[in-house]
């Protein structure tokens, strides 16, 4: 048998094997069945991964640092790992580099970041893929992870791909704003000021708020060149205060 018709025949032999239940019994939600962790700091950014989840009927499980993955790494298999390239303990990039090196590997994972130059580290870490935030759509959240499981778990032909949008629910900006607060009344060392210029950066992407991510970039930009901070830093706590209010206002 040429090598042609015996590729043509072992796929066929896929083909006509019955898909899993679950893409049976749930064709609107193509990740049932699937457990995902999401290494991820940010309480909103994570939010939005769960309903994104909930939609597409996976499970969730968060770690917010990289000794949180490590622990929850040891005890389960997840089948998708969903790592934020910013953490407070360390680089995104290694875990997956780490994950994409040990065997059996980790079936996806995939790299996330407010900043969409960073899918170059993603992806020479070892991802399979990477979604920049915010992480709102359905459907390219369902075939980032649907392009890079083996097609046994994902069946043959085309599928209908949702055009749902997610709106994270305000609490989680609330905590997140209120964790930068706690932070910049009591940062000590620099640090600690990289950390938070970073994830509130982040923050603010995935709110759409456009400028108290501009006011935590120039926080980071000032902080490399050098520069004084005491402007930018009181600029920034009152920013975060005032949006504070509005969150508690809703």
């Amino acid at each position: 048998m040429n090598e042609g018709v015996k590729m043509l025949t072992q796929t066929q032999s896929q083909a006509d094997k019955p898909l899993p239940m679950w893409r049976l019994s749930m064709p609107r939600r193509p990740l049932t069945g699937l457990t995902v962790l999401v290494v991820e700091d940010s309480r909103f950014a994570s939010e939005a991964v769960r309903l994104l989840c909930l939609r597409s009927g996976a499970r969730i499980r968060r770690a917010d640092c990289l000794r949180s993955a490590a622990r929850h790494l040891q005890t389960y298999r997840p089948a998708v790992v969903i790592v934020d390239l910013g953490l407070p303990d360390g680089d995104g990039a290694g875990l997956i580099r780490k994950m994409h090196e040990t065997q059996p590997r980790v079936p996806v994972i995939l790299g996330i970041s407010g900043d969409p130059d960073a899918a170059g580290a993603a992806l020479a870490a070892g991802a399979d893929g990477f979604l920049a935030k915010p992480i709102e759509s359905l459907a390219a959240f369902q075939q980032a992870i649907l392009s890079a499981l083996p097609v046994e778990q994902t069946g043959f032909g085309p599928r209908i791909l949702p055009d749902d949008m997610i709106q994270p629910d305000q609490s989680g900006l609330r905590d997140d704003l209120a964790h930068v607060a706690e932070i910049l009344a009591s940062a000590e060392d620099t640090s600690a000021i990289d950390y938070i210029a970073r994830f509130l950066a982040g923050v603010a992407h995935s709110a759409h708020d456009p400028a108290l991510e501009e006011a935590a970039s120039a926080l980071a930009r000032d902080h490399q060149a050098g520069n004084a901070l005491a402007t930018d830093l009181a600029r920034l706590s009152g920013m975060v205060h005032d949006r504070l209010a509005r969150v508690a206002e809703m």
